[in-house]
Parts: C-alpha cells; sequence; structure tokens
C-alpha cells in the first residue's frame, strides 16, 4: 500500500511534463506555419499573409520559452553559425529538451534565410527577453536588431520593422531611457515618409507622442500632430493609440470638446475582446474630460466587468461633482491621489473643483431664496467670505444662477427662475437642429455618384427581359421533352 501511495507523485510528475511537451510541440509547429506564411508573403509580394501572421503575435507570445526557442532557432538557422550563436546566447538553454523536439531540429532549412524570417525569429527572442525582466540584454538585443533592419531595405520587410520599431522604443522605456532614441526615431520616421511605409510611419508617430507624453512634452507632442500626417492605412490599432495620445494632449490643452471626440473614437476602434488596460486608461481619460465639460457619464460605463475596479476612483469622483460635495470631492482626492497620478489624470482631477464649487453654487441657489456669504463658505468649506462672495460673483457672470448681490447686508438674493419658453432658446436650438440637417441633406447629395446618360441604353428594357425569359423556360420546357422521349 506504501509503495502505491509513493509511486502517485511520479506519475503526477510524468502527466504534467507529457503535457508541456505536447504544448511546446504545438507552438513550434504554430511558428513552423507562421514562416511558411512569410515565405508565402514574400514569394507573392502580398501582404495579408504577413497580416495573418502578425494578427496571431499575442497569442505566440504567450507560449514562448526557452524550449521553444531553442528548437525554432536550430531548425532554420542551419547554415548561419554565427547567427545561431548570437541568438542562443541571448535565451536561458533549457536544462533538459523532449526527445521528440529534438529530433526534429534542423528539418526546416532550406538555404539561405529570408531576412523577413530572420526578423521575424529576432522578434520572438526579443519579447522573451521583455517577459522574462531581463531588459540590460532586451536593450543590448534590440539596438542590433535595428541594425539589422536597417542594413535591409524591402518593403516586404515593412510590417515586422514597424512592430520591431515598436518594442525597441519598449525596452528603452522600461530603462527609463526614452530621451537616448528620439533622434533614431525621428530619422527612421523620415525614411518611412520616404519609402510610404503607412504602418512604420503610424508606429513611429505614435512611439515619439509617447516619448514626449513621458516626459510631459505636451507643446512639443501638440507641434508633432501638427506638422506631420498620420496616414490613413494604418492599422486599427495604431489609429487607436493616435487617438488616444490626441485625446490626452487634447485635454492639457484645455481643448476638451476636441479631447472627447478623440477618445471616444479610441474606445470604439480599440479590440473588443481584448486590449483592457487600453480600454481602462482611455476611458478614464474620457470620463475626467466628460466631467469638466460639465456633463455626467453615463452608469453604466462603470458597472462593465472589465472596467468596474479599475474605475472606483473615478465613480466617487464622478458622484462629487454630481452632488456638488466639496468634502467628498477633496476625500477623494486625497485618498486616490497616487492612483491619479499614475494614470495621469492628477492634473485634470484637480480642475475639476471649479465644477463640483458650480454645482454646489447651482444647488444652493435653488434652495435658498437669500443665503449669507458666511453660510456659502462654510458650506462649500471656504476660508473667508470674501472667497464666497467672489465665487458667487463669477458664478452670476457664467450664467450658473440668476441672483444679485447685496455687498453691504453680505447675502444673495436668488432671482425666480425664468421660463425658458418665454425666450428665444427654444428657436434657436430648433434653427440649429434644421441647419444640421439640411447640411447633411446636401453633403449627402454632393456625394452621391450617378451613371452617365448613355449607360440607360445598354440595358435591356422590361419587354425584352420578359420575351428572353420566356424564351428560356420554353427552351427549358423542350429539352426535358427530349429527355423524356430517349429514356421511352
Amino acid at each position: 500500500m506504501a509503495a502505491t501511495v509513493e509511486s502517485i507523485p511520479d506519475v503526477e510528475m510524468t502527466d504534467v511534463s507529457n503535457l508541456q511537451e505536447k504544448k511546446d510541440t504545438a507552438a513550434i509547429q504554430e511558428i513552423r506555419d507562421q514562416i511558411c506564411l512569410i515565405e508565402k508573403a514574400v514569394q507573392t509580394k502580398e501582404t495579408r499573409f504577413m497580416l495573418r501572421v502578425l494578427r496571431t503575435w499575442s497569442v505566440t507570445r504567450r507560449k514562448l520559452n526557452p524550449v521553444v526557442l531553442w528548437s525554432v532557432i536550430n531548425d532554420f538557422y542551419i547554415h548561419c553559425a554565427s547567427d545561431k550563436d548570437l541568438l542562443l546566447s541571448y535565451i536561458t538553454m533549457p536544462t533538459q529538451l523532449p526527445e521528440a523536439i529534438k529530433m526534429r531540429s534542423g528539418k526546416n532549412a532550406t538555404g539561405v534565410l529570408l531576412p523577413e524570417i530572420d526578423g521575424y525569429i529576432r522578434l520572438l527572442v526579443l519579447v522573451q527577453l521583455i517577459d522574462n525582466n531581463d531588459y540590460k540584454k532586451a536593450v543590448e538585443f534590440s539596438d542590433l536588431l535595428m541594425v539589422k533592419i536597417i542594413e535591409t531595405n524591402r518593403f516586404t520587410l515593412d510590417l515586422i520593422s514597424a512592430k520591431a520599431y515598436f518594442y525597441h522604443m519598449r525596452c528603452y522605456e522600461l530603462t527609463d531611457q526614452l530621451h537616448k532614441i528620439k533622434g533614431f526615431l525621428y530619422s527612421r520616421l523620415r525614411t518611412a515618409t520616404l519609402k510610404k511605409d503607412y504602418e512604420g510611419q503610424a508606429v513611429l508617430i505614435n512611439c515619439l507622442l509617447r516619448n514626449y507624453l513621458h516626459y510631459n512634452l505636451y507643446d512639443q507632442a501638440d507641434k508633432l500632430i501638427q506638422k506631420s500626417v498620420f496616414p490613413e492605412k494604418a492599422s486599427n490599432n495604431e489609429c487607436a493609440r493616435f487617438l488616444y495620445y490626441q485625446g490626452r494632449i487634447k485635454a492639457i490643452r484645455l481643448e476638451y470638446s476636441i479631447a472627447h471626440k478623440n477618445l471616444l473614437q479610441a474606445l470604439r476602434k480599440a479590440p473588443e475582446n481584448t486590449a483592457v488596460g487600453f480600454r481602462q486608461i482611455v476611458q478614464k481619460f474620457a470620463i475626467t474630460v466628460e466631467l469638466l465639460l460639465g456633463d455626467i457619464p453615463e452608469r453604466y460605463i462603470f458597472r462593465q466587468a472589465s472596467l468596474r475596479k479599475a474605475l472606483v476612483p473615478y465613480f466617487r469622483l464622478t458622484q462629487s461633482v454630481r452632488l456638488g460635495d466639496m468634502a467628498m470631492f477633496s476625500e477623494t482626492l486625497e485618498n486616490f491621489k497616487e492612483n491619479f497620478l499614475s494614470d495621469h489624470t492628477y492634473m485634470l482631477v484637480v480642475r475639476l473643483r471649479h465644477n463640483v464649487i458650480k454645482t454646489a453654487i447651482r444647488a444652493i441657489g435653488e434652495s435658498y431664496s437669500r443665503i449669507s456669504f458666511d453660510h456659502i463658505a462654510e458650506k462649500l468649506g471656504l476660508d473667508s467670505s470674501e472667497d464666497a462672495e467672489f465665487i458667487v460673483s463669477k458664478a452670476i457672470r457664467d450664467d450658473v444662477i440668476q441672483a444679485t448681490i447685496d455687498s453691504e447686508h453680505g447675502y444673495v438674493l436668488s432671482k425666480e427662475p425664468a421660463d425658458i419658453y418665454c425666450t428665444l432658446e427654444p428657436q434657436v436650438a430648433f434653427h440649429q437642429r434644421i441647419s444640421f440637417s439640411l447640411n447633411l441633406h446636401n453633403q449627402i447629395v454632393k456625394d452621391m455618384r450617378y451613371p452617365h446618360e448613355s449607360y440607360g441604353k445598354d440595358l435591356e428594357s422590361a419587354k425584352e427581359r420578359r420575351e428572353r425569359e420566356q424564351q428560356k423556360m420554353e427552351l427549358a420546357k423542350k429539352i426535358a421533352e427530349e429527355d423524356d422521349d430517349a429514356f421511352l
């Protein structure tokens, strides 16, 4: 009985080992299939095959380990001994290789390795270094990868080069050395623009914007957006990143309407089921900007499963703005200051204090027909009644409340709310809607395309079409009768 119990762990270890060996074998086969697609893309000059490979990049990345990389490198670098030794020096050698994987190595090398395949395998090694937190080696290896890419001028390598630019920037970002590669990124952007490498342009523009935002250089980032043209043919992921960076820049520069529009477009272009972290950070900025615009975000945003936990500070912030509760706002700002700083939204959140005060003053104006400045200062948590008088006068000037100030007696007298339908405001709003509809109709009419007059001459009339269909039916009936006679 004891012997049976002792043998159970060995059986479990064997099962785990066999399962891992199957996973590694499947991952190696997937990479081989992807490399076949890369070869097909080079031979046919069709980028869609390369896009199919890069579309599964995140899945492939999760399956990488030293065993998989060792097998792939040994498979494809038989005729490149120096490159093979270099790549193997950057991966952790597996202690034990499964026999099935060991016997398969070296079966796929057919001759000189294509630059596209070489770049793809080097990218796999680079992301493995990043995932293992070996940032020093990752920076060194990414520099070698950039040298390889610069030496090779092939348009079939553009998509792999674009991804390599991003990870090159990421390596320097993780080691806090982003300032060192700004010149390199600009030089590659110039080359990509001349080559009409649209994906490379999009990635490099986003890398430069990320570089500027890392050091809070918002003016320089805004100048880059104004003086560069983001390619329309870029992928959805790069468009989403660009819109997000643009929204952040516009929000800091007080252009809240444009910022909110860009952030919402970034959310629409982002993947629905993946990129949860990206959707979270974009939603945080979108909520903050919407509050700065004076609107309250919908409650369903905070109830989404992937966003519920991350948006807790912003839900509390929204509640404080909606209620005009200065104490709650100050408490939220103090308790979640680290969250706002890490999200880079703290500068925008501090600006919400004025919105909270406006909401509170509006509530006070609706509740009291007359109230002293001392009571307003007490309710808003202000230092003195003079501050309350200044804030109330600004609110009156901004049409937040309808009231008059009696400075001699130190109180505010609220006016009776006017009937909005007795003013011209409904007429102005109705006119704006009609103008929008008419402009949209005129634009649609301009965009419509009509066929040339001679187009109708080539078309058959309804009578001719009926005659043609009748002839077809008679012919089919005649063939069927002949078949019946032949059978009899």
